[in-house]
């Protein structure tokens, strides 16, 4: 029996898939932004500001920036050198075997199945305070998960909401990106509305203290933004839909994270110049600021605003898990009605649909709690594999051929990559660990019983 069979993709050529090949260096870049700007800028920002770094978060932001961007290099370079489809699930088949690719990729369908449901309960959170205030509030029975303590049974809103999502997404990549690049597009507008107004009332004096609660509150801001960058590696599951995968799944995935880190950095210098650190631990910190110089129309219009353009984030997210999805049962690991390629759209509809079921069942009737928390480490975990295996990928397949991506300084850069996230990972709960080693034992088990025994390699071998 081997469990270390590797998917036999070869390095520099695209993988047949039968999904549309429309998506350029532009609408992938729109997909990376769409998914990590989102609670980040609008919650995060506040939060962090008040209670770990202050003013000095933009530090924390750099840090963090700098830790993802390891992290980045890396799914770059198999980006370019593997253009496949189910990102980081693929990479690690291919160079690993079939059982760390199958733990890839059962890590990567928690991370994204628990932030499409935080994301879907979060943007409820946000309609339903809105609708409130528009005095046609829903009952409380279906404003949040189940709850006896609270008297709430479904949230609606999360589920009406991811369902629609997912029908989108199955509508074709070009079709929902379009959306999701508009979105992206008014969510720079409503930043840029913030910092063209903001600037005007920033106090020189509210950065002072710079740094309240020393480095170490530096450091703590840092390990707590570092979540806001991640969506980065969605941008990789898109490989088999784009037109040219070896240069624009490295800019794209780059140059996402790029934006950000200065979108970041902007909105935060100005949030502290405006209001004084200790009342930013809100809910809503960029409209909050409006409101406390008295622009009070402005901050409607954010507040309007933060509410839509949330929806990048899930659509961006659910685009990833379906394609994931996708990946996994094309290699025969979950059942094979989930890789049928619907015939009009060109889509993984199976796929999608089980997404967004699943994710709407997690987002509107299970408590997620300090399960999303979970996110976390699944995701640091792969980021440890990914650097690893840029490393294998060099020993066993040489540098990048020209005109691919290469990260520099192998294997002195993957190595911090490492040792940055292990630090990171070493900073959560005993309880996080605990439900992370149930989550693995739970895949573990699930590949023993299935997924060997039903791989294509394992029907090849016979």
């Amino acid at each position: 029996m081997s469990y270390f069979r590797k998917l036999p993709v070869t390095i520099g050529e695209e993988r047949k898939s039968g999904l549309a090949k429309e998506l350029k260096t532009m609408d992938l870049i729109l997909l990376g932004l769409g998914a990590i700007v989102g609670t980040g800028i609008f919650v995060i920002t506040g939060t962090a500001s008040a209670t770990t770094a202050g003013p000095a978060l933009i530090l924390s932001f750099i840090i963090a920036a700098f830790s993802c961007a390891l992290s980045a290099l890396c799914f770059a370079e198999f980006a370019s050198r593997m253009p496949v489809s189910g990102g980081a699930y693929s990479y690690g088949y291919a160079i690993f075997g079939e059982v760390i690719g199958w733990i890839v990729g059962w890590l990567m369908l928690c991370q994204y199945l628990l932030a499409c449901a935080s994301v879907a309960s979060g943007w409820s959170g946000y309609l339903n305070g809105f609708l409130d205030g528009l005095g046609i509030g829903l009952p409380q029975a279906f404003r949040a998960s189940y709850d006896l303590a609270n008297r709430t049974y479904v949230d609606l809103i999360a589920v009406v909401i991811t369902l629609l999502v997912s029908y989108l997404v199955m509508q074709g990549a070009k079709k929902a990106l379009r959306l999701n690049s508009v979105m992206v597009y008014v969510k720079f507008g409503l930043i840029a509305l913030f910092l063209i107004v903001g600037v005007f009332y920033v106090k020189p004096a509210n950065w002072t203290p710079f740094a309240p609660f020393g480095m170490s509150g530096i450091i703590e801001g840092a390990a707590i933004v570092f979540f806001a960058f991640l969506g980065f590696d969605a941008v990789s599951t898109a490989a088999e839909e784009t037109k040219d995968p070896q240069k624009s799944m490295p800019r794209a995935i780059i140059g996402s994270l790029g934006i950000a880190t200065v979108l970041y950095i902007l909105v935060t210098l100005v949030l502290t110049g405006v209001v004084p650190v200790a009342h930013l631990d809100v809910r809503d910190p960029v409209s909050f600021a409006m409101r406390f110089i008295g622009q009070d129309f402005v901050a409607g219009i954010i507040s309007i605003g933060a509410i839509l353009t949330l929806l990048t984030v899930l659509i961006s997210m659910m685009y990833g898990l379906g394609r994931l999805i996708f990946a996994i049962s094309r290699d025969g690991l979950l059942p094979k009605s989930l890789s049928k390629i619907d015939e009009k759209s060109h889509t993984p509809k199976n796929a999608t649909i089980v997404a967004g079921v699943v994710t709407a069942i997690l987002s509107g009737v299970i408590p997620l709690g300090k399960l999303a928390e979970l996110t976390n480490i699944v995701t640091l975990m792969v980021f440890v594999i990914m650097a690893a295996g840029i490393i294998k990928l060099r020993k066993d397949h040489g540098e990048p051929k020209k005109g691919e991506f290469r990260v520099p300084l192998v294997p002195v850069l993957p190595i911090l990559s490492i040792l940055v996230c292990v630090y990171l990972m070493i900073q959560l709960s005993g309880m996080i660990w605990l439900l992370f080693v149930i989550w693995t034992v739970l895949g573990l088990g699930i590949y023993m019983v299935y997924g060997y025994s039903h791989s294509k390699m394992n029907n090849k071998n016979r």
